[in-house]
């Protein structure tokens, strides 16, 4: 049925098929030693009208595929180059010029991350001046179109239930200021990886699987006034009530990561399961939606991930994917 709703939005709707794809990507990560090639994966997401590409690295080669594809890209810099470019706009420059430049002409590269969940942690002081310096960067080229951010975990809030409690960590609290003040006054929004599977699977007695899953037919969660029928719209509230509590209230969120292991945790990670999440998750994000604390703030993001990836740790990392790494679907979302 999904298929079929899905099908008919982008026949019935051409006219706006470039706003839909705005709202839903896939990520596509390349931890396998038996994976297609690039040229290949691109021809996979345009084959399902897959609109958006989240790239953890600048990797020459997809790059390269997605040249004219028109699919919008999501590009990470390697944790590792966050000291280089954090160190100088010159060394920023350098490295852009290298990995990015040469590809900004025909692939639609609309954003650029500054690393991926390196906050709290040795990093995460690197991450805003990395971000400034970047930022300087694309300034001078004149690319308006490309926002410069950062992708951060649940792991920087400290509490998040109820979300009107939520807070940044004591860890993360004086990078998460800098970064969100910054991403305030740069008009870019904040990127956050999302995960009901795991609240779900680490406590199942106490987080209901409809909740997790967005099968729920009411509110489960009551917040004041707002109710909450999904854990995914709880979390991503949440990190809207820390950033008011540090004064910031117009940075938007991107859900850069979400998604729902198909197998490696027994009953918890079933084909049925992880179909139901992501076909949901699709679902919610093309509705162009928002969270009940921001009802006008539509929330798109990315499934994690295109293809189970066999050289991951054994279990469930190695089971997030949409698709075999034949091409076929593991099970049918779009």
């Amino acid at each position: 049925m999904i298929l079929l709703l899905l099908t008919f939005a982008f026949v019935h709707r051409q006219v706006a098929i470039t706003e839909a794809r705005l709202d839903v990507g896939v990520c596509y990560g390349m931890i396998g030693d038996n994976l297609p090639s690039p040229a290949a994966v691109v021809q996979l997401y345009q084959r399902y009208n897959i609109g958006k590409m989240r790239l953890f690295d600048p990797n020459a080669a997809a790059l390269t595929a997605l040249r004219g594809s028109g699919i919008e890209v999501t590009l990470g810099t390697l944790n590792q180059d966050l000291p280089s470019i954090a160190s100088s706009v010159d060394a920023a420059k350098t490295w852009f010029d290298t990995y990015v430049q040469p590809f900004m002409s025909d692939v639609k590269i609309t954003y650029l991350s500054a690393g991926n969940e390196v906050v709290p942690g040795d990093l995460a002081q690197y991450v805003l001046p990395a971000m400034r310096n970047l930022q300087s960067v694309v300034n001078g080229y004149g690319y308006g179109g490309l926002q410069i951010t950062t992708v951060v975990a649940t792991s920087v809030l400290g509490t998040s239930y109820p979300p009107s409690s939520s807070t940044f960590s004591d860890a993360a609290r004086a990078d998460m200021v800098g970064i969100i003040k910054f991403l305030s006054s740069s008009g870019s929004p904040l990127m956050i990886n999302v995960y009901p599977y795991f609240a779900y699977a680490s406590d199942p007695v106490n987080v209901r699987l409809d909740y997790a899953q967005f099968t729920a037919t009411g509110s489960v969660v009551q917040d004041g006034s707002l109710s909450y029928p999904n854990l995914l719209e709880a979390v991503v509230d949440a990190f809207y009530w820390a950033m008011e509590k540090e004064g910031v209230t117009d940075v938007d969120l991107v859900v850069s990561e979400s998604g729902w292991p198909s197998a490696g945790n027994g009953d918890f990670t079933t084909p049925v399961l992880a179909q139901t999440y992501n076909q949901n998750l699709v679902k919610r994000f093309r509705t162009n939606a928002g969270t009940p604390k921001h009802p006008d703030r539509s929330l798109g993001g990315f499934i994690f991930a295109m293809f189970n990836e066999n050289q991951k740790p054994a279990g469930i990392e190695q089971n997030f994917g949409l698709f075999n790494p034949a091409g076929t679907p593991v099970y049918n979302v779009f």
